[in-house]
């Protein structure tokens, strides 16, 4: 701001016009008149480079928000995996197996003997499961994962004979089939074996073919509606204002803090369209719940930006128990009577030490960066600090959602 001052008190003509003659009222308007379009330009400038950080915080609807009733469904199916290098189940221990093989083979017309079970270690029974995506046609492939379900060793280098995939009505809508990718190996000898990463669950990438169309009402109604990812009632009302600025008043409305209707065309591919801008449209994000996560197995914690702290004093201190064991021998002496023999006792040593801890005061934290300032000065571990947030949301300082995991 200095600057532009001095821009617009500096004489533009420069040292040498102060022995000239003085300017006349027209020049002096006239570079009045540019020193202050040049400082409003520059004033002008400022402001975008200020407001762009805020612009950074905006996404797009399709950030937030999803076609109600378009959605994914899951498909499962069991099955078998042939192939295998003696490494499939083993079929006294697992029944079901050779059951499965036997009605398979007497699908295909052949019929054992009676009183014969096959026990082949070169098949395994799995279970297949895939996503079935939303507007999916007949003769497109999807990804199947499959997973083994008895004792075999490794599914690497096995195929999955034709599975039918079944959703939740029990219609069958892909069938599986295919070479597995087991993205591991392992090997074994003399009662030793070396294992890298998971051989008991393999994927076969496009290895199943939709059969069936899931219907879906996208293009039922003359409104379509809008599902955020989380309930917030700011996010719905700015989605809502944002649609009808961009396509008209009274097109969009609010029901609740998840959901907004819009008022869509009925030609289908006119609402293709119409949803396809939607989508794009630009929306400032409101500012998230406070909110903290507490992993309590792997002791990780996560905050957000909203998250504040209120001034108070925290005194944790460590208990530590050390059990310690050492064996002894003891030997029959010289005169002992026949039949004495060695002995080997354990001796147990038992330690508790617990470290002082000494009270601190946490000053009160408005942002994130004082939050984690005020938690490091602590000097406690992740798993320590499990705990002292319990405690300080307990006591009211902590000002956000606790959350455990």
């Amino acid at each position: 701001m200095n600057f532009i001052n001095e821009l617009l008190l500096s004489d533009p003509g420069g040292p040498e016009r102060r022995h000239t003659a003085p300017p006349t009222p027209l020049q002096a308007l006239l570079g009045w008149l540019g020193r202050t379009l040049l400082a409003a330009a520059l004033l002008l400038a400022l402001a975008m480079v200020l407001a762009a950080p805020q612009l950074a915080h905006a996404s797009r609807i399709k950030d937030v928000a999803s076609i109600q009733g378009v959605r994914s469904n899951q498909l499962t199916g069991y099955g078998l995996v042939v192939g295998l290098d003696g490494t499939g189940d083993q079929s006294a221990q697992m029944p079901y197996t050779a059951q499965s093989l036997a009605n398979y083979l007497r699908e295909m017309g052949v019929s054992l003997p009676p009183g014969v079970v096959a026990q082949p270690r070169n098949i395994a029974a799995v279970l297949v499961t895939a996503t079935l995506p939303a507007f999916a046609r007949p003769g497109q492939l999807v990804d199947v994962t499959v997973s083994s379900v008895g004792n075999a060793k490794s599914l690497r280098g096995g195929t999955l004979i034709t599975t039918p995939l079944k959703g939740v009505d029990g219609e069958v809508y892909a069938l599986a089939q295919g070479n597995l990718l087991v993205g591991g190996a392992g090997a074994s000898a003399g009662g030793s074996s070396v294992t890298i990463n998971h051989l008991s669950a393999g994927r076969i990438p496009a290895g199943a073919q939709v059969e069936r169309v899931v219907a879906t009402p996208f293009l039922l109604g003359d409104s379509v509606d809008l599902s955020l990812d989380s309930f917030d009632f700011q996010t719905a009302r700015r989605v809502a204002e944002a649609i009808n600025a961009a396509k008209g008043a009274g097109t969009a409305q609010a029901l609740d803090g998840r959901v907004v209707r819009v008022m869509a065309p009925q030609d289908p591919n006119a609402r293709v369209a119409f949803v396809a801008d939607l989508e794009e449209l630009p929306l400032q994000r409101s500012r998230p719940v406070a909110r903290v996560v507490v992993n309590s197995r792997t002791g990780s914690i996560v905050m957000n930006d909203a998250v504040t702290l209120g001034a108070c004093a925290v005194a944790h201190g460590n208990l530590s128990v050390t059990i310690s064991s050492t064996p002894q021998v003891s030997q029959p002496g010289a005169f002992a009577p026949p039949g004495a023999q060695t002995v080997v006792t354990e001796r147990a040593d038992i330690q508790i030490s617990q470290d002082g801890g000494a009270l601190i005061q946490v000053e009160a934290a408005p942002q994130l960066n004082d939050v984690v300032r005020a938690l490091n000065a602590l000097g406690a571990t992740p798993q320590d600090l499990v705990a002292i947030l319990q405690a300080i949301k307990a006591a009211g300082a902590l000002n956000a959602e606790l959350e455990v995991i």
